[in-house]
């Protein structure tokens, strides 16, 4: 089971569930227009994911689920733990779209977000800043293994090439 919280337009969920090894997949927004917005097709990827059989939406605010033991993520499956959660909401650990972000990038938010996971499971974060050595820190004391790969692409908007930064993390176990 892979989790996705994601910015709205589907990206991060449509990239899962190009894996044939993803059976299942949940996408948590905030927002009911969002979701609404996907199941009425008025964004790119909205027929796609809600055509899936193994992606199902949930109406959520990712960083309370992500801190809350029960029921966390899957309000269908109390206490269900996943093999990967993909987070695509803030611009960067830093530069947040709410202050109340801020407390699960530190530790003790990241402590509680592994604990959403099965032994060997994967959290990657996506970032608009470059790599951010104080939260790679905070992953590497919560996780087993945390890397920061920066990732250029090109952005016909400005017709030139963007970088961003992906932080991926495995939790220890499941070897």
């Amino acid at each position: 089971m892979w989790w996705s919280a994601d910015s709205g337009l589907g990206y991060t969920a449509g990239a899962a569930l190009d894996h044939e090894s993803v059976r299942s997949l949940l996408v948590v927004d905030a927002l009911a227009p969002v979701i609404e917005w996907h199941q009425r097709g008025l964004v790119p990827l909205g027929p796609r994911l809600t055509a899936d059989p193994r992606c199902r939406f949930v109406l959520g605010d990712f960083f309370a689920l992500a801190s809350a033991p029960d029921p966390g993520f899957d309000p269908a499956q109390p206490g269900r733990r996943f093999h990967a959660i993909l987070l695509d909401i803030d611009h960067s650990p830093k530069n947040l779209l709410h202050p109340r972000h801020a407390a699960f990038y530190e530790p003790a938010g990241l402590h509680h977000l592994a604990a959403q996971l099965l032994p060997g499971g994967v959290f990657a974060l996506w970032s608009d800043d470059v790599p951010d050595a104080v939260f790679l820190d905070s992953l590497c004391g919560v996780f087993a293994t945390a890397e920061a790969h920066v990732v250029t692409f090109p952005n016909p908007l400005l017709d030139t090439d963007s970088a961003s930064t992906v932080y991926v993390a495995r939790k220890a176990g499941g070897e």
